[in-house]
């Protein structure tokens, strides 16, 4: 493909993703419109019903066009969900569903598209191969499969357009400034942009990944409740990667367990977040429910090392006053 059509492609790309957004835009203030029609010799309760109403379906709209999309606009809407910045419970709750109402690949073009990275048949290469998808995220989709030496494995892979959509979601600064600003209101959108493509294109490359969970598998290998798949580099690519399967509950299982349970496992993430951010120099910057897989007594899997930030000290020896400010020694002018 020459410059010329690679660059004319890239821009079609652009411009049917921000149609996407526009119709979005436009899709929920007609929503708005209506039921603020209907609200206008209402009682307050009714206003208040119609209010919850346009929430919820203003979000399901959010939910079904931004999971059409992947990419970049899908996580932005995947990180509104888990926020508690102001977002009504209903409305989370309601985007939490992207982390599992992604359409998948067809079979075929799933079968495809790992044979190509692997360079060989799914026959050739694993003893069985599930192509039902277990789970369908922003940039890619995990399948059940057992290795030639009888190992469970999470074969983890690329959508074909993946690349070039999010090369065009990070196009659109403009759009990605306005979603933001409803998830972070009170920050710089601009610097939030900025670290958002850096890290993202990083994302793109599995290899990268792999190597950031090596980073903690390393680190986490023999804790006693924080675990960090094996990863099978061997079978891995830039667009595929292969770690230990594992099972266990979700997030919205753990909600339901005694208070004992659930305290057990808040500590665990709390650790492993904060012993990770000071100890080498580590943090998982994608920690929505959906990567967590839980165990009884406080252990955690943790999932998804693709979106990893490694500090540098000087940003840790900020870190470590701000806190020895805040709640060791208090100091409000420091």
């Amino acid at each position: 493909m020459t410059n010329a059509s690679a660059k004319k492609g890239s821009l079609a790309t652009r411009f049917k993703r921000l149609v996407k957004v526009s119709t979005l835009t436009a899709k929920i203030a007609a929503t708005y419109l209506t039921l603020k029609s209907r609200a206008i010799l209402s009682s307050a309760s009714r206003k208040e019903e119609l209010n919850r109403e346009f929430e919820i379906k203003s979000a399901n709209q959010v939910v079904e066009t931004l999971g059409q999309m992947r990419g970049v606009m899908m996580k932005l809407g995947q990180m509104a969900g888990y926020l508690d910045d102001g977002i009504p419970e209903n409305v989370k709750a309601t985007l939490g569903t992207l982390y599992n109402r992604v359409p998948p690949m067809t079979r075929e073009l799933t079968e495809r598209t790992i044979e190509i990275e692997l360079g060989a048949s799914l026959d050739g290469v694993f003893r069985s191969f599930d192509l039902d998808p277990i789970a369908a995220a922003s940039i890619g989709q995990v399948h059940r499969a057992i290795t030639k030496s009888g190992n469970a494995v999470a074969v983890k892979i690329q959508y074909p357009d993946a690349a070039p959509t999010m090369a065009a979601d990070l196009a659109n600064t403009d759009a990605m400034s306005r979603i933001i600003g409803l998830a972070f209101p009170n920050m710089d959108t601009k610097r939030v942009v900025s670290e958002i493509r850096e890290r993202m294109l990083e994302e793109l490359d599995y290899e990268i990944e792999a190597r950031n969970q090596s980073l903690f598998y390393n680190y986490y290998q023999g804790h006693p409740f924080i675990h960090i798949p094996r990863l099978y580099p061997e079978l891995s690519t830039k667009r595929l990667l292969v770690t230990e399967l594992v099972s266990g509950s979700s997030f919205d299982e753990v909600v339901n367990w005694p208070s004992q349970e659930r305290n057990l496992a808040a500590e665990t993430i709390y650790r492993f977040v904060f012993g990770s951010l000071y100890r080498i120099a580590a943090f998982n910057g994608d920690p929505h429910p959906g990567n967590y897989i839980f165990h009884k007594a406080g252990r955690v899997t943790f999932l998804d090392f693709g979106l990893t930030k490694v500090f540098q000290p000087a940003h840790l020896f900020v870190f470590e006053s701000m806190i020895k400010s805040i709640l060791i020694e208090p100091d409000a002018n420091a």
